[in-house]
């Protein structure tokens, strides 16, 4: 019996990867609700992992797909229109979401008289719309009533990202993103990260860094190696039997980033889940979703995590599907004039292709 490759699966049109993003998006809203909403305990998959809360996963996910998908768009693309495309697909919504977060939402709710003349409103927007390596979160006088004042905690992921595209470009500029020079890259990589954990304590600022470039790195290892690995259920078995084994001991997050890593995949191309061909709602939705949870704990204080989650998930999501339609899929319109080529195979269709989403 032949079993199937990660590269047979992504030679034929259709996936799940919309679909594993906008539920990791979901996730990252109800990770932080608990926070937000300062409601005791721990969201369910804390509870079950006692190592990771549901928005760590999620970003987990998120830089597995990101890395797979980005590598497949490096070796297809040239690296100017593989830039371009990066860029198309970040800026204009994040630009868009943060001019809202710092020129409306701002100066409707902050108590600071002076807000339009204060440093730190140009700061946000600047900082955060280049994303600059250091992430702006706040704004004068706005959110100061609640727990966090942060404006939006999800930002810190994205100049992560953006510097591991600029890692991948110069691999490929370098020619490094080929098989063997790549595996050899990724080895000491990997290999020196994970010594360096061992023996020299991470600040919370390196550990993320840490954890979102292994995740990336392996979902482009997985790409550039797609031939060679199988997607079987089997294997997917032992993946988890293997956490399992480890949970509750040091060497856990061992098993936890294989599993994370090959079942992310795994459920991307095999099962036969809902297909979301052509929105993608993902990105509005993690970009919308903590200023929403904000809005609505500083509305609806006493709704709890739970009630914080479903008004913030219906309020994010207005947001994520005017975002789409207004600033995404029009932007993503002007790939044809890079003649930036898909990432992976999709069915044809008039919007945009399945590699769009980012983190």
């Amino acid at each position: 019996m032949t079993v199937m490759t990660l590269a047979d699966a992504s030679a034929k049109p259709g996936n799940n990867f919309n679909l594993i993003r906008l539920i990791a998006a979901w996730a990252v809203i109800y990770g932080h609700s608990y926070a937000i909403s300062a409601e005791s305990g721990q969201d369910l998959v804390n509870r079950l992992l006692h190592f990771k809360f549901a928005g760590g996963v999620a970003v987990d996910v998120f830089f597995v797909v990101s890395g797979f998908l980005i590598a497949a768009s490096l070796e297809r693309n040239r690296l100017p229109s593989f830039l371009a495309s990066r860029a198309i697909r970040i800026l204009p919504a994040l630009i868009v979401c943060v001019a809202l977060c710092a020129f409306v939402l701002g100066p409707v709710l902050s108590t600071a008289a002076d807000y339009w003349h204060r440093p730190e409103v140009w700061h946000y927007f600047v900082s955060n719309a280049r994303l600059a390596r250091k992430t702006e979160y706040f704004l004068p006088g706005v959110f100061e009533t609640l727990r966090n004042h942060t404006i939006n905690g999800s930002l810190w992921t994205l100049p992560i990202e953006a510097r591991l595209y600029l890692w991948l470009a110069l691999f490929g500029l370098l020619s490094l993103n080929r098989r063997a020079r790549f595996n050899a890259i990724f080895i000491v990589l990997m290999a020196a990260g994970l010594l360096l954990s061992m023996r020299i304590p991470l600040s919370p600022t390196q550990s993320d860094f840490a954890y979102c470039r292994a995740f990336f790195l392996t979902g482009a290892f997985a790409w550039i190696n797609r031939s060679a690995i199988p997607l079987s259920w089997p294997l997917l078995a032992a993946t988890l039997v293997f956490a399992a084994v480890l949970h509750f001991t040091d060497y856990f997050y061992i098993g936890y980033f294989l599993a994370l890593s090959y079942g992310t995949l795994f459920l991307a191309f095999v099962p036969k889940l809902p297909v979301i061909r052509h929105h993608d709602f993902s990105y509005g939705l993690y970009l919308y979703g903590w200023p929403s949870q904000q809005l609505v704990q500083m509305l609806a204080p006493s709704t709890g995590a739970v009630g914080n989650t479903l008004y913030a998930t219906l309020l994010a999501g207005t947001f994520a599907v005017a975002s789409w339609f207004l600033i995404e899929a029009p932007a993503l319109r002007m790939k044809s004039r890079f003649r930036i080529k898909p990432a992976i195979a999709i069915e044809p269709m008039p919007t945009a292709p399945q590699e769009t989403g980012s983190v």
